[in-house]
């Protein structure tokens, strides 16, 4: 998986799966282009590549607006003039509420970052990957876009939603060069999966964190670094003839869908 010569662009990247993914394609040998709406976050992510030798810049941008979006684009092309591999990362989880009771507020704001944030990026990158002839693109879903998770529906909507964006814009553009798949992430450990224990039992999160992973068959959560290693798989010509698909790294989580029963009768 060698990536010299090429340029990442990583929404979300200013910590967990994001970072995780810039500093590994870094390490392969591409120049990167860190996004995130935390500015801090995102500076933090490029002066960590910057300080190991490499070549990134920071962004800051909400991915819900066109005009964010438009500027992250610019600024990879105005930097370095062309953009090869798109991680398409940046979500949120929302709120923990069944369908019944969540507000529209809630549900809007989870669809504009997990569902909009990713067509704009899709918009806005796919016309520098056609004038190029060729890139890779790797959307963030879930296995919350495969299966249900009981008292998160904007979420599980929302990932519904990328695994769909994933595979209309394939068939589009698969013969003009580019590929576009989605990664379906099972529980990371990361802020999204602590946030979502202490929604649970505000009172004792680390009771949710060891039902949670003991009901995974590998007894753990997934690391940041294990989602990385298939984003990157997925922009690599190792990966050349793949497109269209949803890629699950979960533990087996989705194999037995214990996790899932557990979790909602909690």
């Amino acid at each position: 998986m060698d990536f010299t010569g090429k340029v990442a662009l990583i929404t979300g990247g200013g910590g967990g799966i994001g970072r995780a993914a810039s500093v590994g394609f870094f390490k392969r040998g591409a120049k990167v282009v860190v996004v995130d709406r935390d500015g801090a976050a995102a500076e933090a992510t490029a002066g960590i590549i910057r300080q190991q030798g490499g070549d990134a810049i920071a962004v800051t941008a909400d991915v819900t607006k066109s005009d964010d979006v438009k500027a992250y684009v610019k600024a990879a092309i105005d930097k370095f003039g062309r953009i090869d591999c798109f991680f398409n990362n940046a979500g949120i989880e929302g709120k923990l509420k069944p369908t019944a009771e969540l507000d529209e507020a809630d549900f809007d704001a989870v669809i504009g970052v997990n569902v909009k944030g990713v067509f704009l990026g899709l918009r806005y990158v796919l016309p520098e990957m056609i004038r190029q002839g060729s890139g890779a693109i790797v959307n963030t879903a879930s296995v919350a876009g495969l299966v249900a998770t009981p008292g998160m529906p904007a979420y599980v909507a929302s990932k519904h939603a990328v695994i769909g964006l994933t595979k209309a814009t394939a068939g589009e553009v698969a013969r003009q060069g580019i590929r576009v798949n989605a990664v379906c992430p099972g529980p990371v450990d990361t802020r999204m999966i602590h946030a979502l224990e202490a929604l649970i039992s505000p009172r004792d999160p680390s009771a949710v964190s060891a039902m949670y992973q003991a009901a995974q068959p590998t007894g753990r959560y997934t690391t940041p670094d294990e989602i990385a290693n298939m984003v990157l798989f997925l922009c690599s010509d190792l990966a050349s003839n793949t497109t269209g698909g949803q890629f699950v790294v979960d533990g087996g989580r989705t194999a037995t869908g214990g996790a899932v029963t557990n979790i909602a009768n909690r």
